[in-house]
Protein backbone atom coordinates (compact mmCIF):
# COMPACT_ATOMS: atom_id res chain seq x y z
CA UNK A 1 0.00 0.00 0.00
CA UNK A 2 1.11 3.59 -0.68
CA UNK A 3 1.96 5.79 2.24
CA UNK A 4 0.98 8.65 0.70
CA UNK A 5 -1.00 10.85 3.32
CA UNK A 6 -3.47 13.83 3.05
CA UNK A 7 -2.38 17.15 5.11
CA UNK A 8 -3.61 17.09 8.33
CA UNK A 9 -6.02 19.52 9.36
CA UNK A 10 -5.08 21.45 11.86
CA UNK A 11 -7.29 20.73 15.27
CA UNK A 12 -9.81 23.18 16.46
CA UNK A 13 -9.06 25.24 19.53
CA UNK A 14 -10.87 23.38 21.84
CA UNK A 15 -11.01 25.85 25.06
CA UNK A 16 -8.26 27.42 27.47
CA UNK A 17 -5.04 25.22 28.56
CA UNK A 18 -4.44 24.76 31.53
CA UNK A 19 -1.33 23.10 31.35
CA UNK A 20 -0.68 19.50 32.56
CA UNK A 21 -1.27 17.45 35.18
CA UNK A 22 0.65 14.09 35.62
CA UNK A 23 1.96 14.51 32.39
CA UNK A 24 -2.12 15.03 31.29
CA UNK A 25 -2.82 18.04 29.16
CA UNK A 26 -5.91 19.52 30.58
CA UNK A 27 -8.18 22.41 28.29
CA UNK A 28 -11.48 24.26 29.91
CA UNK A 29 -13.49 24.54 27.27
CA UNK A 30 -15.15 27.33 26.28
CA UNK A 31 -18.39 25.67 27.25
CA UNK A 32 -17.38 25.57 30.94
CA UNK A 33 -17.70 29.22 31.05
CA UNK A 34 -21.64 29.32 30.06
CA UNK A 35 -22.35 26.71 33.01
CA UNK A 36 -20.11 28.80 35.70
CA UNK A 37 -21.97 31.87 34.45
CA UNK A 38 -25.58 29.47 35.10
CA UNK A 39 -23.94 28.58 38.57
CA UNK A 40 -23.29 32.01 39.59
CA UNK A 41 -26.80 33.43 38.42
CA UNK A 42 -29.18 31.26 39.81
CA UNK A 43 -26.95 30.37 43.04
CA UNK A 44 -25.62 34.09 44.00
CA UNK A 45 -29.48 35.38 45.07
CA UNK A 46 -29.46 31.93 46.92
CA UNK A 47 -26.36 32.62 49.09
CA UNK A 48 -27.36 36.30 48.94
CA UNK A 49 -30.84 35.30 50.87
CA UNK A 50 -28.99 33.08 53.48
CA UNK A 51 -26.61 35.50 54.36
CA UNK A 52 -28.32 39.07 54.40
CA UNK A 53 -25.99 41.78 54.05
CA UNK A 54 -23.14 40.12 52.04
CA UNK A 55 -24.10 41.77 48.77
CA UNK A 56 -22.03 41.62 45.92
CA UNK A 57 -19.81 38.84 47.12
CA UNK A 58 -22.62 36.33 47.36
CA UNK A 59 -21.94 35.83 43.42
CA UNK A 60 -18.09 35.72 44.91
CA UNK A 61 -19.31 32.56 46.61
CA UNK A 62 -20.79 31.64 43.76
CA UNK A 63 -18.10 31.58 41.37
CA UNK A 64 -15.90 29.83 44.56
CA UNK A 65 -18.48 26.92 44.04
CA UNK A 66 -18.41 26.81 40.67
CA UNK A 67 -14.51 26.38 40.88
CA UNK A 68 -14.54 24.17 43.43
CA UNK A 69 -17.14 21.53 41.23
CA UNK A 70 -14.67 22.01 38.43
CA UNK A 71 -11.80 20.43 40.66
CA UNK A 72 -13.60 18.15 42.03
CA UNK A 73 -14.71 17.10 38.00
CA UNK A 74 -11.21 17.73 37.21
CA UNK A 75 -10.05 14.89 39.86
CA UNK A 76 -12.99 12.46 38.79
CA UNK A 77 -11.25 12.58 34.86
CA UNK A 78 -7.99 12.29 36.71
CA UNK A 79 -9.38 9.10 38.41
CA UNK A 80 -10.33 8.07 34.91
CA UNK A 81 -6.78 9.16 33.71
CA UNK A 82 -4.64 7.53 36.33
CA UNK A 83 -6.27 4.18 36.32
CA UNK A 84 -6.00 4.26 32.56
CA UNK A 85 -2.42 4.70 32.67
CA UNK A 86 -2.03 1.82 34.84
CA UNK A 87 -3.38 -0.70 31.92
CA UNK A 88 -0.60 1.08 29.66
CA UNK A 89 -3.71 3.27 27.90
CA UNK A 90 -2.45 6.22 26.63
CA UNK A 91 -4.08 9.41 27.92
CA UNK A 92 -4.64 12.33 25.25
CA UNK A 93 -6.25 14.82 27.39
CA UNK A 94 -8.36 15.80 30.11
CA UNK A 95 -11.76 18.41 28.46
CA UNK A 96 -13.74 19.93 31.15
CA UNK A 97 -16.86 21.17 29.82
CA UNK A 98 -20.43 22.21 29.84
CA UNK A 99 -21.33 18.70 31.07
CA UNK A 100 -18.87 18.18 33.34
CA UNK A 101 -15.58 16.92 31.38
CA UNK A 102 -14.07 13.77 29.66
CA UNK A 103 -11.00 12.03 29.08
CA UNK A 104 -9.92 11.51 25.71
CA UNK A 105 -7.64 8.54 25.24
CA UNK A 106 -5.86 7.20 21.88
CA UNK A 107 -6.53 3.68 20.47
CA UNK A 108 -5.65 0.61 22.92
CA UNK A 109 -6.49 -2.64 24.04
CA UNK A 110 -8.76 -2.87 26.38
CA UNK A 111 -11.19 -5.99 28.56
CA UNK A 112 -14.80 -6.20 30.09
CA UNK A 113 -12.93 -6.05 33.35
CA UNK A 114 -10.55 -3.02 32.70
CA UNK A 115 -12.77 -1.23 31.02
CA UNK A 116 -14.94 -1.33 34.20
CA UNK A 117 -12.76 -0.25 36.27
CA UNK A 118 -11.52 2.60 34.17
CA UNK A 119 -15.10 4.19 34.10
CA UNK A 120 -15.77 3.46 37.74
CA UNK A 121 -12.69 5.01 38.90
CA UNK A 122 -14.60 8.13 38.25
CA UNK A 123 -17.16 7.90 40.47
CA UNK A 124 -15.18 6.36 42.99
CA UNK A 125 -13.18 9.52 43.41
CA UNK A 126 -16.22 11.59 43.86
CA UNK A 127 -17.58 9.33 46.80
CA UNK A 128 -14.21 9.74 48.32
CA UNK A 129 -14.53 13.57 47.91
CA UNK A 130 -17.82 13.82 49.45
CA UNK A 131 -16.44 11.53 52.08
CA UNK A 132 -13.07 13.56 52.85
CA UNK A 133 -15.33 16.81 53.22
CA UNK A 134 -17.90 15.30 55.45
CA UNK A 135 -15.42 14.84 57.94
CA UNK A 136 -13.73 18.55 57.26
CA UNK A 137 -17.63 19.30 58.07
CA UNK A 138 -17.21 18.20 61.56
CA UNK A 139 -14.65 20.58 62.79
CA UNK A 140 -16.56 23.70 61.20
CA UNK A 141 -18.97 26.31 62.48
CA UNK A 142 -22.40 26.32 60.79
CA UNK A 143 -23.97 29.38 59.54
CA UNK A 144 -20.49 30.28 57.80
CA UNK A 145 -19.70 30.89 54.29
CA UNK A 146 -17.35 28.00 54.44
CA UNK A 147 -19.61 25.58 55.95
CA UNK A 148 -21.96 26.27 53.06
CA UNK A 149 -19.42 25.87 50.45
CA UNK A 150 -18.30 22.76 51.91
CA UNK A 151 -21.74 21.42 52.45
CA UNK A 152 -22.31 22.33 48.57
CA UNK A 153 -19.50 20.45 47.67
CA UNK A 154 -20.32 17.15 49.81
CA UNK A 155 -23.52 16.70 48.07
CA UNK A 156 -22.72 17.74 44.29
CA UNK A 157 -19.80 15.15 44.66
CA UNK A 158 -22.61 12.61 46.01
CA UNK A 159 -25.31 13.53 43.53
CA UNK A 160 -21.94 13.35 40.43
CA UNK A 161 -21.55 10.10 41.77
CA UNK A 162 -24.61 8.53 41.88
CA UNK A 163 -25.62 10.28 38.98
CA UNK A 164 -22.18 8.37 37.07
CA UNK A 165 -23.08 5.28 38.28
CA UNK A 166 -25.93 4.69 36.71
CA UNK A 167 -25.85 1.54 34.54
CA UNK A 168 -26.36 3.66 30.88
CA UNK A 169 -24.02 5.46 28.36
CA UNK A 170 -22.71 7.94 28.27
CA UNK A 171 -22.48 7.78 32.36
CA UNK A 172 -19.20 5.84 33.63
CA UNK A 173 -21.90 3.13 34.74
CA UNK A 174 -22.98 2.31 31.34
CA UNK A 175 -19.60 0.76 31.34
CA UNK A 176 -21.17 -1.79 33.83
CA UNK A 177 -23.62 -3.09 31.38
CA UNK A 178 -21.81 -2.95 28.60
CA UNK A 179 -18.31 -4.74 30.32
CA UNK A 180 -21.90 -7.24 30.71
CA UNK A 181 -22.94 -8.08 27.60
CA UNK A 182 -19.17 -7.33 26.10
CA UNK A 183 -18.21 -10.81 28.99
CA UNK A 184 -21.38 -12.83 27.81
CA UNK A 185 -21.09 -12.13 23.57
CA UNK A 186 -17.38 -11.88 23.55
CA UNK A 187 -18.30 -8.32 21.52
CA UNK A 188 -17.63 -5.22 22.72
CA UNK A 189 -19.66 -3.29 20.13
CA UNK A 190 -23.01 -5.34 21.18
CA UNK A 191 -22.27 -4.13 25.11
CA UNK A 192 -21.58 -0.68 24.02
CA UNK A 193 -25.65 -0.92 21.69
CA UNK A 194 -27.00 -2.29 25.03
CA UNK A 195 -25.69 0.46 27.17
CA UNK A 196 -26.19 3.00 24.87
CA UNK A 197 -30.32 1.70 25.13
CA UNK A 198 -29.83 1.45 28.80
CA UNK A 199 -28.54 5.86 28.57
CA UNK A 200 -31.82 6.23 27.03
CA UNK A 201 -33.99 4.60 29.35
CA UNK A 202 -32.77 6.53 31.97
CA UNK A 203 -33.61 9.55 30.39
CA UNK A 204 -37.32 8.49 29.78
CA UNK A 205 -37.41 7.80 33.57
CA UNK A 206 -35.32 10.93 34.60
CA UNK A 207 -38.06 12.93 32.74
CA UNK A 208 -40.86 10.69 34.02
CA UNK A 209 -39.76 11.45 37.63
CA UNK A 210 -39.19 15.11 36.87
CA UNK A 211 -42.75 15.90 35.56
CA UNK A 212 -44.84 12.84 37.27
CA UNK A 213 -43.51 12.74 41.06
CA UNK A 214 -44.89 16.25 41.49
CA UNK A 215 -47.59 15.81 40.39
CA UNK A 216 -48.25 12.47 42.03
CA UNK A 217 -47.69 14.20 45.04
CA UNK A 218 -50.26 17.24 44.11
CA UNK A 219 -47.67 20.15 43.57
CA UNK A 220 -46.80 21.48 39.81
CA UNK A 221 -43.58 20.90 38.52
CA UNK A 222 -40.53 22.93 39.36
CA UNK A 223 -40.05 24.91 35.96
CA UNK A 224 -36.83 25.24 36.13
CA UNK A 225 -36.07 21.28 37.50
CA UNK A 226 -37.61 20.48 34.35
CA UNK A 227 -35.29 22.95 32.43
CA UNK A 228 -32.69 21.68 33.68
CA UNK A 229 -33.48 17.82 33.39
CA UNK A 230 -34.27 18.52 29.77
CA UNK A 231 -31.05 20.07 29.22
CA UNK A 232 -29.40 17.03 31.10
CA UNK A 233 -31.89 14.45 29.42
CA UNK A 234 -30.81 15.59 25.96
CA UNK A 235 -27.24 15.69 26.23
CA UNK A 236 -27.42 11.85 27.60
CA UNK A 237 -29.94 11.02 24.74
CA UNK A 238 -27.22 12.59 22.23
CA UNK A 239 -24.54 10.55 23.83
CA UNK A 240 -26.44 7.26 24.41
CA UNK A 241 -27.68 7.99 20.54
CA UNK A 242 -23.70 8.38 19.55
CA UNK A 243 -22.35 5.20 21.36
CA UNK A 244 -25.00 3.15 19.82
CA UNK A 245 -24.28 4.67 15.94
CA UNK A 246 -20.65 3.54 16.87
CA UNK A 247 -20.77 0.75 17.81
CA UNK A 248 -23.07 -0.22 14.88
CA UNK A 249 -20.64 1.18 12.98
CA UNK A 250 -17.68 -0.91 14.04
CA UNK A 251 -19.75 -3.85 13.77
CA UNK A 252 -20.50 -3.09 10.25
CA UNK A 253 -16.43 -3.30 9.64
CA UNK A 254 -15.45 -7.12 9.32
CA UNK A 255 -18.20 -6.65 6.59
CA UNK A 256 -16.00 -4.12 4.12
CA UNK A 257 -13.74 -5.13 1.74
CA UNK A 258 -12.49 -3.60 -0.70
CA UNK A 259 -13.21 -6.48 -3.18
CA UNK A 260 -16.91 -6.55 -1.88
CA UNK A 261 -17.56 -2.95 -2.36
CA UNK A 262 -16.26 -2.50 -5.72
CA UNK A 263 -17.33 -1.65 -9.31
CA UNK A 264 -15.87 -3.49 -12.03
CA UNK A 265 -13.34 -2.24 -13.79
CA UNK A 266 -10.79 -3.19 -16.49
CA UNK A 267 -7.35 -1.53 -16.78
CA UNK A 268 -6.57 -0.18 -20.08
CA UNK A 269 -3.21 1.28 -21.21
CA UNK A 270 -2.70 4.91 -21.04
CA UNK A 271 -2.45 6.36 -24.96
CA UNK A 272 -5.29 3.67 -26.00
CA UNK A 273 -7.73 5.15 -28.67
CA UNK A 274 -11.17 6.36 -27.49
CA UNK A 275 -12.35 4.03 -30.58
CA UNK A 276 -10.97 1.00 -28.51
CA UNK A 277 -11.74 1.80 -25.12
CA UNK A 278 -15.67 2.43 -26.62
CA UNK A 279 -15.43 -1.11 -27.92
CA UNK A 280 -14.18 -2.12 -24.40
CA UNK A 281 -17.31 -0.59 -22.68
CA UNK A 282 -19.82 -1.81 -24.92
CA UNK A 283 -18.14 -5.47 -24.38
CA UNK A 284 -18.49 -5.18 -20.77
CA UNK A 285 -21.75 -2.72 -19.52
CA UNK A 286 -21.53 -1.75 -16.19
CA UNK A 287 -17.91 -1.88 -15.49
CA UNK A 288 -15.64 1.31 -15.42
CA UNK A 289 -12.31 1.71 -17.33
CA UNK A 290 -8.86 2.69 -15.20
CA UNK A 291 -5.75 4.11 -17.73
CA UNK A 292 -2.38 2.31 -16.01
CA UNK A 293 0.76 3.90 -16.80
CA UNK A 294 3.91 2.32 -18.23
CA UNK A 295 4.52 0.72 -14.73
CA UNK A 296 1.23 -0.60 -14.42
CA UNK A 297 0.17 1.74 -11.97
CA UNK A 298 -3.60 2.66 -12.06
CA UNK A 299 -2.89 6.50 -12.92
CA UNK A 300 -6.70 7.80 -14.26
CA UNK A 301 -10.38 7.04 -14.67
CA UNK A 302 -11.81 7.15 -17.79
CA UNK A 303 -15.35 9.34 -17.56
CA UNK A 304 -17.53 7.51 -19.88
CA UNK A 305 -19.81 10.67 -20.59
CA UNK A 306 -16.86 12.75 -21.77
CA UNK A 307 -15.71 9.57 -24.28
CA UNK A 308 -18.55 9.38 -25.77
CA UNK A 309 -19.03 12.52 -26.38
CA UNK A 310 -15.90 12.68 -28.79
CA UNK A 311 -16.85 13.17 -32.48
CA UNK A 312 -16.87 9.58 -34.63
CA UNK A 313 -13.98 10.93 -37.06
CA UNK A 314 -11.97 11.54 -34.39
CA UNK A 315 -12.30 8.51 -31.84
CA UNK A 316 -9.62 6.77 -33.72
CA UNK A 317 -6.77 9.57 -33.37
CA UNK A 318 -7.61 10.42 -30.25
CA UNK A 319 -6.31 9.08 -27.18
CA UNK A 320 -8.01 8.11 -23.96
CA UNK A 321 -6.41 10.34 -21.65
CA UNK A 322 -8.01 13.30 -23.09
CA UNK A 323 -11.25 11.95 -21.75
CA UNK A 324 -10.12 10.95 -18.25
CA UNK A 325 -9.84 11.93 -14.82
CA UNK A 326 -6.92 11.21 -12.58
CA UNK A 327 -6.27 9.64 -9.81
CA UNK A 328 -4.39 11.15 -6.71
CA UNK A 329 -1.37 9.88 -6.25
CA UNK A 330 -0.98 6.01 -4.50
CA UNK A 331 -4.97 5.80 -5.10
CA UNK A 332 -5.10 1.74 -5.18
CA UNK A 333 -5.95 -0.59 -3.12
CA UNK A 334 -5.68 -4.69 -2.88
CA UNK A 335 -8.92 -6.31 -3.27
CA UNK A 336 -8.30 -8.46 -0.07
CA UNK A 337 -8.14 -4.98 2.05
CA UNK A 338 -10.81 -4.99 4.90
CA UNK A 339 -12.18 -3.53 7.82
CA UNK A 340 -10.88 -0.97 10.18
CA UNK A 341 -7.66 -1.54 7.94
CA UNK A 342 -8.94 -0.50 4.48
CA UNK A 343 -10.88 2.80 6.33
CA UNK A 344 -7.43 3.78 8.09
CA UNK A 345 -5.50 3.40 4.56
CA UNK A 346 -8.64 5.15 2.48
CA UNK A 347 -8.83 8.19 4.96
CA UNK A 348 -4.69 8.71 4.52
CA UNK A 349 -5.51 8.98 0.41
CA UNK A 350 -6.44 12.31 -1.68
CA UNK A 351 -9.68 12.11 -3.87
CA UNK A 352 -12.95 10.17 -3.52
CA UNK A 353 -12.33 6.90 -5.51
CA UNK A 354 -9.67 4.87 -5.83
CA UNK A 355 -8.25 1.98 -8.21
CA UNK A 356 -8.72 -1.52 -6.86
CA UNK A 357 -6.03 -4.52 -8.00
CA UNK A 358 -5.35 -7.85 -7.58
CA UNK A 359 -2.27 -9.97 -6.33
CA UNK A 360 -0.58 -9.95 -9.82
CA UNK A 361 -1.12 -6.16 -9.64
CA UNK A 362 -3.70 -5.85 -12.14
CA UNK A 363 -6.70 -3.24 -12.24
CA UNK A 364 -10.08 -5.62 -11.15
CA UNK A 365 -12.28 -2.80 -9.69
CA UNK A 366 -12.97 1.21 -8.09
CA UNK A 367 -13.75 1.97 -5.31
CA UNK A 368 -15.83 4.69 -4.49
CA UNK A 369 -15.64 6.82 -1.51
CA UNK A 370 -19.44 7.39 -1.18
CA UNK A 371 -19.72 3.70 -1.37
CA UNK A 372 -17.19 2.87 1.47
CA UNK A 373 -19.44 5.38 3.92
CA UNK A 374 -22.52 4.12 3.22
CA UNK A 375 -21.59 0.39 4.35
CA UNK A 376 -20.22 1.97 7.15
CA UNK A 377 -23.19 4.06 8.01
CA UNK A 378 -25.52 2.51 6.48
CA UNK A 379 -26.76 5.65 5.13
CA UNK A 380 -26.68 6.78 1.75
CA UNK A 381 -24.45 9.99 1.18
CA UNK A 382 -25.38 13.48 -0.63
CA UNK A 383 -24.80 12.40 -4.45
CA UNK A 384 -24.79 8.80 -3.89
Amino acid sequence: MSNTQKTPRPEANPGLSLGRIAGIPVVLAWSWFVITAFIVVVFGPRVSGAFPGIGAGAYAVALGYALLLAASVLIHELAHALTARAFGWPTTRIVLNLWGGHTQFANFNASPGRSLLVALAGPAANFALAGIGWAILQAMTPGTVSYLLATILVWANLLVAAFNVLPGLPLDGGRLVESAVWKATGSQEKGTVAAGWAGRIIVIVLLGVVVGLPLVQGRGPDLAVILIAVVMGAFLWMGATAAIENARMRLRLPEISAGRLQQRALGLPAGTTVLAARRLLRENPGAAVVLTGVSGQPEAVVDEAALFAVPEEAANTTTVNATARRLAAGAYVPEWAEGQELVQFLARLEGSEYAVINRQGAVTGLLHQRTVVQAITGKNTPGS
